[in-house]
């Protein structure tokens, strides 16, 4: 559009933004946000919004507080945003004082505020403050609560182990669980290596999202973890007869204005064998400070020592080796992956930041880590 001596409008910035916040794309996010000072557009608050959302999803969570303080008249949705970004990064605490200030202004919290407030005790662990918000639905704002967060709240449960009571909870549901509910308590299943109910509640899965690859993906992860590999095969095998395949686990990171994409085990980069140089003297030097791999999160039943291999491949790995020589010392990492963060690259970050004292700020599907030795997350997700 510039280079066509087309001016863009406040729809033009209230589309790409998003653009950049899917992507992670840092760099362009700030280049449009001075753009817009620059071009002293009048800051509709659809662009106010846009650019919290955009500095959330690029992981920087303090800016995005400063974007919002800088709103001069804030609607629901901004507040909704900035409890989402509270969430996604694991400040639950955040979200829940944010959501007390938003109770003593004009406005109402409405279904997406209690979603979200919701999701951001389930991130963090809170379960008292989750039963706290949901019962306040109902008592104060009259809100019948919505599957949206009857799921939020069997997350919040199962993921706390408290599995009775998250069954218990699924049974008096005035409806159907759906899928989210289901993929709720799959999805705990993996954190406490919970087969049996992994079972019983991927049997649902199957049949409310037949072609849904991550259902079986997550269930065959759990039996592999739990070294029943015949039952981790019969899903794989499953999974071919009824057509369903896999999309393949994806790391991207940003370096001087390009995203550059890794796939397990990727030999297509150009500076392949830099990284791979790096990948291996890294992982060595973050072996002597304490990291042991765990060769669990090998989906394949192979000796030891090429579980070890296999991991080193991983895509977030070669993100992490590919940002490390392509980028100045002290600049911190942002990569983002399309799938779940492997439990493995997890506790490898926090060595890695330990040995080269980079931040390391990694989204993937489901929220934000940031490695500053520990990671945000508290290891729960």
């Amino acid at each position: 559009m510039l280079v066509s001596d087309i001016e863009p409008n406040k729809v033009t910035i209230v589309s790409v933004l998003p653009a950049c916040a899917r992507l992670a794309a840092l760099q362009q996010g700030k280049e449009i946000h001075q753009f817009i000072v620059r071009k002293g557009f009048d800051m509709h608050i659809a662009i106010w919004n846009g650019l919290i959302d955009m500095y959330g999803r690029c992981g920087l969570i303090k800016k995005v507080g400063r974007v919002f303080d800088l709103i001069p008249e804030r609607d629901i949705v901004s507040w909704n945003t900035m409890i989402a970004g509270y969430g996604m990064h694991g400040f639950g605490m955040d979200a829940v004082n944010l959501f007390l200030c938003l109770r003593s202004s004009e406005l109402k919290p409405n279904q997406f505020t209690f979603t979200n407030l919701l999701a951001a005790c389930s991130h963090s662990g809170l379960i008292d403050e989750g039963w706290k918000y949901f019962e306040m639905m109902k008592s104060e704002y009259a809100m019948g609560p919505a599957i949206e967060q009857y799921a939020w709240m069997v997350d919040l449960l199962a993921r706390a182990g408290q599995f009775d009571e998250s069954l218990e909870f699924i049974k008096e549901m005035p409806f159907e669980p759906n899928a989210a509910v289901w993929g709720s308590l799959l999805g705990a299943c993996r954190i406490h290596c919970n087969p049996e109910l992994a079972e019983y509640a991927a049997g649902y899965l199957f049949e409310l999202e037949p072609t849904y690859s991550g259902n079986y993906i997550l269930l065959a992860n759990i039996y592999s973890a739990a070294g029943r590999w015949g039952d981790a095969a019969r899903i794989r095998i499953l999974m071919k007869d009824r057509g369903v395949t896999k999309p393949p686990g994806c790391t991207w990171i940003e370096v001087k204005r390009s995203v550059h994409s890794f796939i397990v085990g990727d030999t297509s980069h150009s500076l392949v064998d830099e990284i791979s140089a790096k990948m291996n003297s890294l992982y060595s030097e973050i072996k002597e400070i304490g990291y042991v791999p765990d060769t669990k999160y090998v989906l394949q039943n192979l000796e030891e020592d090429e579980k070890e291999d296999s991991l080193c491949g991983h895509s977030e790995k070669l993100a992490i080796a590919f940002g490390l020589i392509s980028t100045p010392n002290g600049t911190p990492l942002r990569i983002i992956k399309n799938l779940r963060v492997c439990g493995d690259c997890h506790e490898a970050t926090k060595f890695i930041y330990k040995l080269t004292d980079r931040e390391i700020i990694m989204r993937d599907c489901y929220r934000f880590h940031h490695f500053v030795g520990v990671c945000s997350c508290g290891d729960y997700w």
